[in-house]
């Protein structure tokens, strides 16, 4: 009788080692994966980037809003709240962004949009509210989410029996 209590009670507490050390293990799982580079960590500029020049003008204005906000709210400008790149793999959204983030010497947040679309129910949005919550602590920063069109499905693509987790996180 007092045997299987204690196989019982050592399992319990070999679950808790493994799972329970302040977010070491299982409470770890919903966790953001985002990448932060700290301010003046990217040493990429503008000049590292080579043949976007007409997506560099234009993010020459988000630099000067970053570094000068002020003069651009007295002229009654609004606060930029995303810009989104297209092209091609390879084409150098990365490297822009990291360039710009290197240009304003702001905090730069990358993370992948497969990192959000999980088996489990809840754990893509709550990777997305954590990565979220540790950016704006860091305001102003640059967020990049890579790879977004792998958080939708394509027209027609149904899920089997339901709602799937992607329009949940979306």
């Amino acid at each position: 009788m007092l045997l299987p209590a204690l196989i019982i009670i050592d399992g319990l507490f070999i679950l808790y080692l493994a799972f329970g050390r302040g977010g070491d293990g299982f409470t770890a799982f919903s966790r953001s994966r985002g990448k932060r580079l700290q301010t003046g960590e990217s040493k990429i500029t503008f000049a590292d980037v080579a043949g976007l020049d007409e997506a560099m003008e234009e993010l020459i204005e988000v630099r000067d809003y970053l570094a000068n906000p002020d003069k651009f709210l007295a002229m009654g400008a609004s606060v930029p709240k995303g810009i989104l790149l297209t092209g091609p793999p390879g084409c150098g959204k990365t490297l822009l962004a990291r360039g710009l983030a290197g240009e304003s010497q702001v905090p730069f947040f990358s993370i992948s949009g497969s990192d959000f679309v999980e088996i489990f129910v809840g754990v893509g949005p709550a990777r997305i509210r954590d990565f979220f919550k540790v950016a704006k602590t860091a305001a102003p920063c640059i967020v990049f989410i890579d790879e977004l069109d792998a958080v939708g499905r394509g027209r027609g693509a149904h899920a089997m029996g339901g709602t799937d987790e992607r329009e949940a996180t979306l």
